[in-house]
C-alpha cells in the first residue's frame, strides 16, 4: 500500500521540492516528480541544477536515454514507464495516475485556494479508497 504524506500551506513549490529531494537523496531514495506543466517543471529542472552549492542532485526528464540510470527523473506524463517506484512527488492538482505503483507519495500543495481546495479532494478521495494519508503543515521559512 502506497504510503502518501501531504505537504501543505508550501510558499514556494520549486524550493520546496528542491528539499525534499535533497533529503530523500541522502537517504538514498530515488524519486519521481510529477508536474503536468511542463514550464513548471523546466522551472525545477533549473532549480536543482543551482539550489545548492554542496549537493549534487542528479536528474533528468523522462525521456532522456540516462533515465533508466538516474535517480531524480521530472516527468509531465503520469502514466509513463518509470524505472523505479519509490517516491513520487505530485506538484499537480490531480491524482496521478497508478501512484499505486509508488511506495510512497508525497502532494505538495501550495496556499493558492485552488490548489487547497484540491488537494483537500484528494485528501478525502484517499480516505474513501481506504488509505490513511498524513498531514505536515509546511511553515513558512
Amino acid at each position: 500500500m502506497t504510503r502518501i504524506d501531504f505537504h501543505s500551506k508550501v510558499t514556494d513549490k520549486i524550493i520546496y521540492t528542491c528539499r525534499l529531494i535533497r533529503k530523500a537523496r541522502a537517504a538514498n531514495c530515488r524519486v519521481i516528480v510529477f508536474d503536468s506543466d511542463s514550464s513548471q517543471l523546466e522551472l525545477l529542472n533549473q532549480a536543482l541544477w543551482s539550489f545548492s552549492e554542496t549537493d549534487f542532485l542528479p536528474h533528468v526528464l523522462i525521456n532522456d536515454p540516462l533515465a533508466a540510470q538516474t535517480p531524480i527523473i521530472l516527468t509531465d506524463d503520469d502514466k509513463a514507464d518509470f524505472p523505479h517506484h519509490e517516491l513520487l512527488i505530485n506538484l499537480t492538482q490531480s491524482t496521478p495516475k497508478d501512484f499505486s505503483r509508488f511506495q510512497r507519495m508525497i502532494e505538495i500543495i501550495s496556499s493558492d485556494p485552488q490548489d487547497t481546495q484540491a488537494g483537500r479532494e484528494r485528501f478525502r478521495s484517499y480516505l474513501q479508497q481506504g488509505l490513511a494519508p498524513s498531514h505536515i503543515d509546511a511553515k513558512p521559512s
